[in-house]
Formats: C-alpha cells, sequence, structure tokens
C-alpha cells in the first residue's frame, strides 16, 4: 500500500491556522484513504525541542492525538500514530542523509533564514531539521506528505536526497515523495493552505507572535475566539470578494468560513459577490469558529490519556518494524552492514 505522512510539532498548543492548514485536512484524507492507504500520523517530539516548548512536552505529545481524534479522525488498522523518539530508526537515517547533504543547500533553506536572520547564532538544529524531515519520510517510501506551503521546499530537498542517494549507490532504495504540484493535486488545493494574522493579515498566523488578538489558539475560549474575528483587520475597499493580494484580511476570513465548514473556497466567495458589509462577514465566521470550536473542545475531554497511550504502542511496533527493514537496508548500501 502506498504511505501517506504527517506530523506536527508539539512545543504548544495549535492556532487555528495549525488546525485548518495541517491537522485538519490530513484527518479528511486520512479518512477517506484509510482502506487501501498506511496511514502515519507522527509526533516529531525531536523536532519540537529544537525551539522552547510551552509547557511539559509528555502532555503536548498526548494533547496532540487527542486533537486529531477531536478533529474527526476515525482510526483503522492502517491508522499508525506514533512517537518519533520512540522509533530509533529516524535519528540513525538522519546521519546518514546528513553526509549525503551539503550545507550550502541547507543554507538556503527558507525557513533557516528567517530564524537565523539578524541573529550571531542559532542552534544546529533549525539548521539540520529539513534532514531530520527527510528521514522521517523516506523511512516509510511516503509519497503523499500534506504540508502547509511552508514546507513544500523540504520537501523538494527530500526528492533530491532520495534521487542523489539512490543514483549514488546504484539501486532504488528510496521511494521519493510525490512533486510538490502533485502533492496539491492529491490534498484538493490549488496552492497550500495559509490562514493569515488576525491583526496583520500579509503575514501568516504564528503561535509565536505575541500580539494575542493576531490569532486564535484551539484551545481558546469561543467566546474570546469570536471577539478576535470581531476585531479582525480589513480595509477600505468596501467590497467583500476574494483577492489575497489586495485584500487579505477579507480574502483571510472567506477562507475560514469556507474551512471550517468544510465547503468550497469558491462556493463562499459566491455567496458573498457584491456584499459590501464586512461586519455581516465577520459576524458569520465568528459564528462558525465559535460554534467549531465548542464541538471540537467537548471532543477534546472525551479523550482518555489511556486511550492514546494504547494508539500509540501499537502505532510504534508498527513504526520500527517497517523503519528497521529500511534502515537496514541503507546501512547494507553505504557499507555499514
Amino acid at each position: 500500500m502506498k504511505t501517506i505522512l504527517t506530523g506536527l510539532r508539539v512545543n504548544s498548543e495549535p492556532t487555528l491556522g495549525n488546525y485548518l492548514g495541517a491537522v485538519l485536512p490530513m484527518v479528511r484524507l486520512a479518512n477517506a484513504y484509510k482502506a487501501d492507504h498506511n496511514i502515519n500520523i507522527f509526533v516529531p517530539d525531536l523536532h519540537s525541542i529544537i525551539s522552547k516548548v510551552d509547557g511539559n512536552l509528555k502532555k503536548n505529545i498526548f494533547r496532540s492525538i487527542k486533537i486529531y481524534f477531536a478533529a474527526g479522525l476515525e482510526p483503522n488498522e492502517n491508522v499508525h500514530l506514533y512517537r518519533q523518539s520512540y522509533v530509533p530508526a529516524h535519528s540513525e537515517l538522519c546521519w546518514i542523509l546528513e553526509c549525503n547533504a551539503s550545507m550550502g543547500e541547507l543554507s538556503r533553506m527558507t525557513q533557516y533564514k528567517e530564524k537565523s536572520e539578524g541573529k550571531a547564532s542559532v542552534n544546529a538544529g533549525i539548521f539540520n531539521y529539513p534532514v531530520l524531515m527527510a528521514a522521517d519520510i523516506l523511512l516509510y517510501g511516503a509519497e503523499y506528505v500534506p504540508v502547509g506551503e511552508d514546507q513544500f521546499q523540504h520537501l523538494e530537498l527530500t526528492r533530491n536526497l532520495a534521487m542523489r542517494f539512490n543514483n549514488k549507490y546504484g539501486r532504488e532504495i528510496f521511494i521519493p515523495p510525490v512533486k510538490t504540484e502533485d502533492q496539491l493535486k492529491f490534498m484538493g488545493v490549488e496552492n497550500g493552505i495559509r490562514i493569515r494574522s488576525l491583526t496583520d493579515p500579509e503575514r501568516k498566523m504564528s503561535k509565536s507572535s505575541r500580539a494575542e488578538n493576531s490569532k486564535i489558539m484551539m484551545l481558546d475560549d469561543p467566546e474570546v475566539a469570536a471577539k478576535k474575528i470581531m476585531s479582525a483587520t480589513t480595509d477600505s475597499v468596501g467590497k467583500i470578494q476574494y483577492d489575497m493580494f489586495n485584500q487579505p484580511g477579507i480574502s483571510n476570513l472567506l477562507q475560514i468560513e469556507a474551512l471550517v465548514n468544510n465547503i468550497p473556497l469558491q462556493d463562499v466567495v459566491s455567496t458573498w459577490a457584491g456584499e459590501t458589509r464586512y461586519g455581516d462577514l465577520k459576524q458569520k465566521v465568528a459564528s462558525s469558529v465559535k460554534s467549531m470550536l465548542e464541538i471540537f473542545q467537548a471532543r477534546m475531554k472525551e479523550i482518555p490519556d489511556e486511550t492514546v497511550l494504547e494508539y500509540l504502542e501499537a502505532g510504534e511496533e508498527y513504526a520500527n518494524f517497517v523503519s528497521k527493514a529500511k534502515l537496514l537496508e541503507v546501512q547494507n548500501a553505504v557499507g555499514l552492514r
């Protein structure tokens, strides 16, 4: 079976942007393809310690799995949930891949440049983590890796490392993930989903932002979240239309409305075509977000830690079995075995 793989760092609770752009699409894909695909949903806890962790890492890990269940994940024998650090092959393959990557290509990664800009020094994990991401993918031959647009560059690096390694050792050891445009087609979107800041819609919604009204956290009080939507920055054009370049604030609200209600964006845009009252749109989006958060948070409270641990341990047994076989193949090619 083909494999679909994704993971979401657990440094802090996710924003609405993380949820709509990463968690919800993955859950919908998992439920649609779980009958004939391996669905690997892993907790990238090693990636998470690259930067500051808010709260207790173990609690964050369990919360992360509960979020997938609360989003509607319907697990079966093909859905595998596991912790990255409980599968040693991730770290071992990462080192081998690092020996086949160049500092030049890693230094060109946009996220590294953004996180290191203006700083005298950053930790080496920020520089190297795209290679660990490649190991996460290549161990399982994952062709489809639903990610946000800020990760597309890392997917291309993964493809390059896989093909470089195969060429170097003269055999098809790794299955590269499919090209970005094919990833988007598979996910059913034209572009990567990027939810914008509510106060500065030129930027993405970020959990690290100090402006509390710029972001909605998934565990925010639903009433508070609705008020944040009502105070969202828009523009003076006076026309409701989807134009992310000229009207990013309004376009962001239309996008949120579509994603929260699982409605095609074009249908939402058509519904509001010709309307000029921004307040009416805000009221509708605020109501949608409030209702979604109430349902989501109620589901979160119903999931016991014991259930989460049961799924993790089963998933880790599977992940170790598959990853050890692929790692041995790589070690044989290199000459380590």
